[in-house]
């Protein structure tokens, strides 16, 4: 290491250090690879780590016993790779930040003479379009909230259909499809509803005062909905009476470190106002680093299809890359963005403000983690697994192959998060490799957990490590077998002694213990989920085989053709040569003459 050290190139570029078992330990980025890595030694009299860096880096580099560099050619080049190989390789002294989820803006296209405000997550294309956002939560409860009460053009279809229609009857639209309002009381209409998007209360008002009416006539399913709107509406923000005069647009970043895992806070003002807020937990490995976790949580937001980006981000502390992030956000965007770091006046009160939500949501975090606790002790892993991800497939005589990965995030199930897979591979160890390879490949846009958990033996557990080996990505990995008795699987939870593969062995857990309750729990739901997708997709699949019969193709050719094609999509869009390659003329005219 100390040679490759020494003949390190003066360009810009990233750094990885890997441990003795070429497990990578830390991804960084240099504007100057050979000044940046030699600062974290020293060469005489012996080469060891340099005392000065903090103890985090001084604990990795005596882990340290390989380096690997990738040159680049801007500075700005090598922030964005290091980002994206944090992300996607989950080295063990980076800190990896989870919330990369986009968030809606409501937005309106006035080049039309009468328009609507629509949901988007990404730039619209035109010249007249204005946004309103990000609502991580409740936008969509906003948006339905306008078109409750303010008379506007209900649907897209409304305008071509050139009649008035029952929206217009319950006085929900006023009709310029007939042309029963101007363009210009339209638009007055308009501004009204715009002015409610960032000052509520008039429209929470209007809502209370419609859901109070309609619980008086009984019509309580309505009622609730409101309800449920004015909740979700009225939770977009956290209470603060900070407005500024000036009309700002601005973005404030908040993150603060706890013991076992940290926050961040975000507050989006516009036109002076603070129109919504979010907040997020995340697990840091080790020491907290506050300059990774800054540059991840900028770069991971400003994506190139955020609708609107503020000129001014206000961060709740002072980074090391601030100053180049911002320049790779001007780069981004194509115009002038500062990060800045208010010491006084009321541009510190908002960052007073997210510091102090992220004291509180560190104070009140309650969830029950002690059973992930449990299990990181039991299996030795390197982090306690908050996030985890269960696979299982799923098929019945090689048919309708499907696999399934579940999600378990801090105490809960992240439903939002399962994935199903259409496997192509006829046996179980190529399915399961085919669905690991995939999720892998995936890393880069949605990061990897804590901790993977396979249904299957040690086989399994053997192709997730070689697999992630390949990628140098650190994840920890368990397997849970069925136990056999008379060459059959003994499945009955609480009867069933399932045997644990982990890298350290084989592990037996009597039938009643909780920890083995809680992996079966995980595997059982990998399971429902992936036997779900089955049942569905063979349901279609014996009626396109029922289909195929009819028109006289047999099973044994129906056969055939799966076997060469993989799915009846497939059959479905080859040509008539290809299909007569594998069968006949005649089955390839019924087949494609008479598609079923």
């Amino acid at each position: 290491m100390r040679s490759v050290i020494q003949n390190l190139p003066s360009t810009p570029g990233i750094y990885q250090y890997f441990d003795k078992k070429g497990k990578l330990l830390y991804v960084g980025k240099a504007k100057n690879l050979k000044n940046r890595v030699k600062s974290y030694w020293r060469f005489t009299p012996e080469f060891q780590p340099n005392i000065s860096q903090s103890s985090r880096i001084l604990k990795m580099l005596y882990e340290a016993k390989k380096l690997e560099y990738i040159v680049v050619g801007t500075e700005e080049d090598a922030l964005i790779l290091e980002n994206s190989l944090i992300k996607q390789l989950k080295p063990k002294y980076n800190i990896l930040l989870r919330d990369d989820k986009t968030y809606p803006y409501i937005y309106i296209d006035e080049s039309v003479d009468y328009p609507r405000f629509e949901i988007t997550r990404k730039v619209v294309k035109g010249k007249n379009i204005t946004y309103y956002g990000p609502f991580p939560a409740g936008g969509k409860a906003l948006l339905d909230a306008l078109y409750e009460v303010y008379p506007l053009v209900q649907k897209k279809s409304c305008l071509r259909e050139g009649k008035a229609c029952l929206f217009y009857q319950i006085k929900k639209c006023l009709a310029p499809c007939e042309g029963k309002v101007t363009p210009q009381d339209y638009a007055e209409i308009i501004n009204e509803a715009k002015t409610s998007i960032v000052k509520r209360k008039k429209l929470l008002s209007i809502l209370e005062e419609k859901m109070t009416n309609l619980a008086i006539q009984e019509r309580y399913e309505e009622a609730g909905s409101i309800r449920d709107s004015i909740q979700a509406i009225s939770s977009l923000t956290l209470s603060s009476n900070i407005d500024l005069a000036n009309g700002l647009d601005l973005d404030i970043f908040a993150i603060q470190s706890g013991d076992e895992r940290g926050v961040i806070v975000k507050l989006f003002m516009r036109g002076g106002k603070i129109i919504s807020s979010t907040y997020s937990y995340f697990r840091h490995t080790h020491i907290f680093d506050e300059n990774e976790a800054y540059k991840q949580a900028l770069l991971e937001f400003y994506t190139l299809d955020t609708p609107k980006v503020s000129k001014q981000i206000l961060t709740a502390h002072a980074f090391e890359d601030s100053q180049q992030v911002a320049q790779t956000l001007t780069t981004r965007f194509g115009k002038k963005i500062e990060i800045l770091t208010p010491q006084r006046g009321s541009k510190a009160k908002l960052i007073t403000l997210a510091l102090q939500n992220c004291e509180e949501l560190l104070r009140t975090k309650q969830k029950d983690t002690v059973m992930e606790q449990k299990i990181a002790d039991l299996f030795d892993l390197t982090i306690i697994p908050y996030r985890i991800e269960t696979f299982d497939n799923s098929h019945m005589m090689g048919i309708a192959t499907v696999g399934g990965m579940v999600v378990w995030d801090e105490g809960t199930w992240d439903k939002s998060a399962y994935r199903r897979y259409i496997l192509h591979q006829r046996d179980e160890y190529g399915q399961m490799q085919e669905m690991l390879s995939r999720r892998i490949a995936d890393f880069k846009k949605y990061p990897a957990p804590d901790l993977w958990i396979l249904d299957g033996g040690q086989a399994n557990l053997n192709l997730a490590l070689t697999l992630l080996k390949e990628e140098n990505i650190n994840l920890d990995v368990i397997a849970i077998a069925k136990e056999k008795l008379d060459a059959k699987a003994h499945r009955a939870k609480g009867a069933a002694k399932d045997i644990l593969y982990t890298t350290n062995g084989i592990i037996e857990l009597k039938p009643n213990d909780k920890r083995l309750h809680w992996i079966q729990r995980q595997r059982d739901e990998a399971h429902r989920y992936a036997i779900t997708y089955h049942q569905n997709k063979k349901r279609k699949e014996d009626t396109q085989i029922s289909l195929l019969n009819k028109k006289g193709v047999g099973k044994a050719t129906v056969k055939k053709l799966i076997d060469y094609f993989g799915t009846f999509e497939a059959i479905e869009t080859a040509s008539k040569e290809d299909i007569e390659k594998v069968t006949n003329k005649k089955i390839s005219n019924i087949i494609k003459n008479n598609n079923p």
